[in-house]
Order: structure tokens, then sequence, then C-alpha cells
């Protein structure tokens, strides 16, 4: 039926978001190596609107512990610096007048831990995301029984629904063990 054929293929594609998701999340968290992405989530206030920084100055890593942040206009330099003092980096930017240095600091055993426990807690909102996704797409293919959807249509694609479920889950266990053994990296 195609109701139900649908109802599968927006579930399939929230699936993909959600790992999408999930990947942008666990990029965000640092694995004691300087990555331009540390700083995607930081936003500037430029000419009245919170604006990224990636879109107000060059970030670069010349080597695995730098991060160098280049504004296009010097009289973002202040603004950023604040961005980054006042952000949950724990960085402390150091300027120049032309640029900001940022020195990655190397993670400590515990550090590492709590990185893992936070990796942890993505993996586990992304499967969280993953059974809602489940629950709303069973709900809609219960819903078809009234326009005309067999038992076994209903069966079948809840069946389908929890195959994606599964699949997604394994995609989201093999970017968390990946996290982790860039983390517990010395």
């Amino acid at each position: 039926m195609e109701e139900i054929d649908l109802i599968l293929e927006d579930a399939q594609e929230q699936m993909d978001k959600a790992l999408s998701h999930n990947q942008s999340e666990l990029l965000k968290v640092r694995a004691g190596k300087a990555m331009p992405t540390m700083l995607d989530g930081l936003v500037v206030d430029y000419y009245g609107s919170s604006t990224p920084i990636a879109q107000v100055a060059s970030i670069t890593t010349p080597d695995a512990r730098t991060i160098i942040v280049k504004p296009w206009e010097k009289t973002m330099l202040q603004e950023i610096e604040r961005s980054i003092i006042n952000s949950d980096l724990g960085l402390n930017p150091q300027n120049d007048g032309e640029i900001i240095r940022l020195s990655i600091p190397p993670l400590t055993e515990e550090r590492r831990r709590d990185l893992v426990k936070q990796t942890k807690q993505i993996n586990e909102q992304g499967k969280i995301r993953l059974r809602k996704i489940r629950h709303d797409a069973i709900n809609e293919t219960k819903k078809t029984k009234d326009s005309g959807a067999s038992e076994d249509m209903i069966k079948d694609a809840e069946s389908s629904i929890q195959d994606l479920v599964k699949k997604f889950s394994k995609k989201l266990d093999e970017l968390l063990t990946k996290k982790e053994e860039e983390i517990m990296t010395v």
C-alpha cells in the first residue's frame, strides 16, 4: 500500500537526519587534536546579527595542537576572542592583533574518560531519537487500518521499521566506537 511505503520512507529519512545530527555532535567533542570543527557551535555578533565564526574568519590548524583564527576584518578580533572565552571549550585565546591562536592542551586520562562518557550520552540521545521515530511511524501505520490496510501489511511495516531502527542503531554504535578509539589514543 502506498500510504505505508510513504511512512517507511519518511521514517528512514528522519533516521538519516538523526544519524547526521549525531555525527555532527560527535565532531564537536575534541579528541586532543586541534580541529576547526571545534569552533562550529560558536557565534559572534556581526553588525547586529549572530553569525558563526567560520563566516567571519578563516580557521586553520597548522599543527595537531594549534588552531589559528584569522578574521577577515580586524574589528572582529575582540568579538571572536570573547566568544571563545565565553564558550565551554576551556581554551585560552591569544590575540596578537592580527590572528587569534588557540593552543590545545593534551588531554589527561581523567578528561579522556569524561569525554568518552560525553560521547556515550550523545549516542544514547541518538538512540532515543530513533526510538521516538519508530514509535511515531508505528502509530502512523496503525492508523492506515482505517483506510483499508490489512493486519499483515501493518505487521510487515512494523517489522520493516524495527529493522531500520536496528540498522541505524548499529551505525550509531560504530560511530561511538570510532570516536572512543580516537579519544583514548594518546
